[in-house]
Parts: structure tokens; sequence; C-alpha cells
């Protein structure tokens, strides 16, 4: 991982977070990339510009023009192999999504030909906020590159989704993308695009179409765990290597994905890929109803606990004589949810295990859930379900059902994401 000679545009708003700026340089420097720092004036009251300009080596912008000089944003625009707003405000965001110039963040950004990210960082509320939801659809709408907000302890004392990404993260994500791309002012040729495929599976192969460019989608994977205690927990066998696969081969088709992610062993680094880490149903309801306003589909693979104990216990449940009784409460229905607030542009696709009657019930949550198509598979179908690499599974519509033959699940990927191309 090396941005050896690449040029970084760094733009950095009136955050608490703005601390972590000075972090976010000093990382991309000592890479070998050529820093220049934006600030807005809310900014230099959480950092100085003198940190930023002695750790990038390159004196701090913070406005247009100086009283007796003018900065030359078109210019700078044109410099940078990419531009990075970390940490980027509400205000900042809303104003790069319109188009108000008034700083020198957003007239850079204006006049940029080069990829723009931006990580956002605020309070839990202000993050949901359906205005600020829409101001990062529209600047990922015109191209820019979404960097998510954590979950975590935030500056309010409050604990929800609005922190900033960390910094080794961030810098990662910029590797990631700049890797094996000429620095400005070189050619640049067309992005390969690959699939990974599974370990025992296929080899790797050339995706050509990018059917997907463009498109949101959200996918939920692997088990949830729900606590007893602070040793036991109600789980399953999911490993989520389905979702993965799913979300793997989405990305090689050009989509934006957000992946929900249970407790797994098993995760994925390719590009074009947000995770999302949970461990209870509740947990992944609350990140994929945040997720679903702005998506364009969802694939809701996860093998989620339709009940949870009804209380936890603070220290370990010891053996006694006689019968343990554990009282279990319903979860959230993400799935339920979801269908209930989709719009006429969104698709849903939902997954049915099952051991018994499996059509009769999968028909029957197609309809109940408002899926728009459900793969259906069964554990009785040898080198099928949980804990395989390879899977077999039945498309099941309204008024059709697809049979597919067993296949790696990299493969099984590909025909869900046809059937979804399909259906969008």
């Amino acid at each position: 991982m090396s941005l050896e000679g690449k040029k970084i545009i760094l733009g950095v708003s009136g955050s608490i977070a703005a601390y972590k700026a000075a972090l976010i340089v000093r990382g991309l420097v000592k890479q070998g990339a050529e820093v220049r720092v934006l600030m807005t004036r809310a900014a230099t009251d959480f950092i100085s510009p003198l940190t930023m300009a002695t750790l990038s080596k390159h004196e701090v912008t913070s406005s247009v023009h100086d009283g007796s000089s003018w900065n030359n944003h078109v210019e700078l625009g044109l410099w940078a192999d990419a531009m990075l707003v970390a940490p980027a405000t509400a205000t900042t965001l809303g104003k790069m999504a319109n188009g108000i110039c008034d700083s020198a963040i957003v007239a850079v950004y204006l006049s940029a030909r080069c990829p723009v990210f931006f990580a956002p960082a605020m309070d839990l509320d202000m993050w949901a906020h359906p205005a600020t939801q829409r101001n990062v659809q529209l600047l990922t709408s015109y191209g820019n590159h979404l960097i998510d907000v954590g979950t975590g302890e935030l500056a309010s004392g409050l604990s929800g989704a609005g922190r900033l990404a960390e910094p080794d993260e961030i810098i990662k994500t910029l590797s990631d993308f700049l890797a094996g791309q000429p620095n400005s002012g070189e050619a640049r040729p067309q992005d390969a695009k690959n699939v990974n495929g599974e370990q025992g599976g296929t080899p790797p192969a050339t995706i050509a179409v990018q059917d997907l460019a463009g498109k949101a989608i959200l996918i939920t994977a692997g088990p949830t765990y729900e606590d007893l205690d602070p040793v036991r927990y109600l789980g399953n066998r999911s490993t989520g290597r389905m979702g993965i696969a799913l979300a793997e081969a989405a990305a090689a088709r050009g989509a934006r994905v957000d992946l929900v992610l249970g407790p797994t062993k098993l995760t994925t680094d390719q590009n074009g890929i947000t995770i999302h880490n949970v461990r209870s149903a509740r947990e992944m309801h609350a990140v994929s109803v945040l997720k679903w306003r702005q998506a364009d589909a969802a694939i809701l693979a996860a093998a989620v606990a339709d009940y949870r104990p009804s209380r936890t216990e603070a220290g370990k449940i010891k053996k006694k004589d006689g019968p343990l009784t554990v009282k279990l409460v319903r979860n959230p229905d993400i799935a339920a949810e979801l269908g209930q607030e989709k719009k006429p542009h969104q698709r849903l696709v939902g997954f049915a295990l099952e051991t018994e009657n499996g059509l009769e019930n999968a028909r029957g949550k197609l309809k109940r859930k408002n899926f728009d198509f459900i793969v259906l598979n069964s554990p009785n179908d040898k080198g099928a379900a949980f804990g395989h690499t390879t899977n077999k599974i039945q498309l099941v519509t309204n008024n059709k059902v697809t049979d597919f033959e067993l296949k790696t699940k990299a493969a099984v990927a590909h025909d869900i994401l046809d059937a979804l191309v399909q259906e969008l």
C-alpha cells in the first residue's frame, strides 16, 4: 500500500474530529503523497493552520482570497490526483451538494477534475436527519465517494452513528483506489474490473459489463448473536459467505455497496464496499433501516435471529439444580420494515432457508414482506446453505420459479444479481 508521488488535497471543516486530520496528513505524507490542506474558518478553531502546514510542509489555504491576493482554486483542482474532505460537517456537505461556494473547500471541489472522497463527522441525529442523508445521496450521485461514518461514543456523550472514520481506514481507502493509477498529468487507462473467486471455487474472471454502475446496494450478511450473559449467546451457523460473495460481485459490476455484516471470521477488502460490523439483530436493524433510505436495492442474505432473551444477565449464569427457563421476545423484522418503506424505484430481495415446504413458505414470505423476488435454499441439499463454499438455489417470484444447479457462491451471487438487474 503506497501513495508515492500522488497529489492529495485535504479539506478540513469545523468538527471536533478535526484533530484527526493531523493524523491523516501525517499518514499520507508517510506513504509518499504530496498534501495540500484547505480549511474552513470554523476548522481553524479546532486545530491550528500552523500544525497542518508543519505536517504537510505546505502553506494552508483557508480562503479563496486573503484581502490582498487571490488563491487559484482552479489550478489546485487540476493539480490533484484526489481530493478528500475529512471531516466533512453537515454544513460543508450541504454546501458541496448544492454548490454554495463560500469557502476554499467548496471552490476547489467545484473546480476539481479528480476523484473526490468525503468522510462525514457529526452527531447521530444530525447524521440521520433526512436533509443530511439527501445531501450525501446527492454527492454520491455526482460520482463522489463516501467514506462512511463509524459507530460509537460521540462528542455529545451519546453513542451511535456519526463518528469520523479512523485515519488508517481513510488512508487505506485512498490508497486502494489510487493503486496502479498514473499520477496527475499522465495518461489514465480504463480500470480493469475483477471478481474475486472464492477459495476452492472458479478462478477470478474479468467482468466487462458494469450494469450496476451508479447503483447503491444494501446487503446484509452473516448471523446475529443475542447475548444471554457475558459469555453465552443465541446464534446460528451462518458464516456470511453468501452475503460477502454478493457484495463482491455487486461491487465488481460497479455498485456502491453497504455490507451490514454480523459476527463472522470472514470479511472483504474489495473496493466499492463499505462494511458495517454489527452483532445483534437490533444493531443490524438500525443500520439497515438507515442505509435503505439511500439505496436502490437491498439483498437480505443475513440469518437474523427471530428472537432474543428478554434480558441479558450482567454476570455469568451459574448452573443450578433443575431446569433453566429463558424467556424470549421478538426481534424487529428487518425485511418486513424495509418492505413496508419500499419506494417505487427500490427493489428488495429476500432469502428463505427452509427445511420443509420450501416453495409454499417462500411464496408466503414473498407476499408478506413485499419482496420483488426471493432466494430459496435448503440445508437438505448436499453442498448448500450454511458452512459451504457452494450453494443451490431457486429464485421465486409471484409467477415464476427458476431452478439453478449447485455452484460456487461466487457464481450464485452473479445469478442473483442478473435477476436484480432485470428488476432494476
